[in-house]
């Protein structure tokens, strides 16, 4: 059986052929939701693999062949007893117009592979949007160094900023595998890793979620402020770096605000989380001493079924035992993963941004809201509550309170102010685009 999903974007088939040529765009193209890891990318679409991890040790491997810039390459799967023989096809409709085509021709039946090709042609014409977009504030590439780069939101961001043309150096614990990788030390980092970058963005932290016991408190703390103050005092050494962008939390607000709206003017609330992103973004001030643009990234409930409550609540609500936390009236100010690594990469490119930014979508929902959307997405019931005490029980009292009843009503005043524009601003459009629910009209063609 032969398949066509086409669609055009408004960029000349030169900059859409190199984006796909580019290290990061298997990995933007890769579905969230499907049960499978990126191993390794094609070092090139001439000749090539790509090894995708699957459940029960499997691995697919494509190989890549008949490359014919811009116009053309192919993979074909060759490490399983299944036929996939897939066409890039890439054609130009005018001087700035390009129509793309995916042509497999496999087994595997339309109704399986419908929602992926919709969500690759939707993240490909997004990502060219918001590409282009900074390129316009800032047209030559920089030069970034990312801890936490293997997180879900490092994951994400490196590959977007390198399909940009961004060259990213990755900071890892661990001996370095990888021409992109340097190793780093959070007690005591080396200046000389950050001799030859523009900017650092710093995501790595230990997890929050979990019991609140006094060790699981004390890995919070100890694994941001030390460390961010270190890096901060090292980058200041360093001298190159102008930008340090640091993952911080909304967590900075309190765990119940009321029904206030809470932007970046608002002062800090009260709790455990609360003080721990107090001196988390404290200790960035060696960096803005020394005249660094500092913004901190006060970040909301990131959606994707790759990490975070979404990874949690789908397999819940799937089989059909979803519902709303407590009473549900609690706010949920979330953001999409996607939406989420624009904000790091406008602040990145965007010098009137520093300071605090929140990166929550401009339309926070009630946690009822947010569980009768998702039931509504994957076509299942919402009625089973959570309750309070069940949550008590797993994360403790001051968990309950702090991780899953935490009611903030956040805004992204700073990002409005600058007109920043959401792919995703409502939590529908967002569930539906992760979690592969999207039509497609509007999208493209498929035969």
């Amino acid at each position: 059986m032969s398949i066509d999903w086409s669609s055009s974007v408004d960029y000349p088939i030169d900059e859409v052929f190199h984006w796909h040529e580019r290290a990061g765009a298997f990995q933007r193209l890769a579905p969230p939701w499907q049960p499978g890891h990126i191993i390794e990318e094609a070092s090139s679409l001439r000749d090539g693999r790509a090894v995708i991890g699957l459940p029960g040790g499997l691995r697919w491997v494509a190989q890549h062949s008949d490359f014919d810039p811009p116009y053309r390459f192919v993979d074909d799967l060759v490490s399983l007893p299944l036929h996939w023989h897939h066409v890039h096809s890439f054609a130009p409709e005018g001087p700035n117009r390009t129509r793309i085509t995916d042509s497999v021709t496999t087994p595997v039946p339309e109704s399986l592979l419908r929602s992926m090709f919709t969500y690759r042609h939707v993240q490909l014409r997004d990502d060219l949007e918001v590409l282009s977009d900074l390129r316009r504030l800032h047209p030559t590439p920089l030069s970034v160094a990312v801890t936490g780069s293997s997180g879900l939101v490092g994951t994400a961001l490196c590959a977007f900023l390198t399909t940009g043309g961004h060259r990213v150096m990755r900071l890892v614990r661990r001996a370095p595998q990888r021409a992109d990788e340097r190793t780093w030390d959070p007690a005591d980092p080396d200046p000389r890793i950050f001799e030859d970058v523009d900017a650092v963005v710093h995501l790595a932290g230990a997890s929050i979620a979990g019991r609140f016991s006094e060790a699981h408190k004390r890995d919070i703390a100890a694994s941001r402020i030390e460390p961010t103050l270190r890096i901060a005092d090292s980058i200041v050494r360093a001298r190159r770096p102008q930008t340090f962008v640091v993952a911080s939390a909304i967590g900075y607000y309190g765990s119940d605000r009321g029904d206030e709206l809470l932007d970046e003017q608002s002062g800090p609330g009260a709790g455990f989380l609360a003080h721990v992103v107090d001196g988390w973004e404290a200790a960035t001030r060696p960096a803005t001493d020394a005249g660094l643009r500092v913004v901190t990234v006060r970040t909301g409930i990131a959606l994707s079924p790759g990490g975070g409550l979404l990874r949690l609540m789908r397999p819940i609500f799937l089989a059909g035992l979803g519902g709303r936390i407590g009473r549900g009236r609690q706010w949920v100010s979330w953001i999409d993963l996607d939406d989420l690594t624009d904000i790091y990469s406008r602040v990145l490119v965007d010098e009137t941004f520093a300071g605090p930014v929140n990166a929550v979508a401009p339309e926070p929902v009630r946690n009822d809201d947010l569980a009768s959307t998702l039931a509504r997405v994957l076509h299942r019931p919402a009625l089973v509550p959570v309750p309070r005490a069940a949550l008590d029980l797993v994360l403790g009292a001051e968990g309950g309170r702090e991780i899953a009843c935490a009611s903030q009503r956040v805004v992204p005043g700073r990002l409005q102010s600058a007109g920043f524009r959401f792919r995703r601003p409502v939590v529908e459009s967002s569930l539906r685009h992760q979690l592969g629910r999207l039509t497609l009209g509007g999208v493209g063609d498929h035969t």
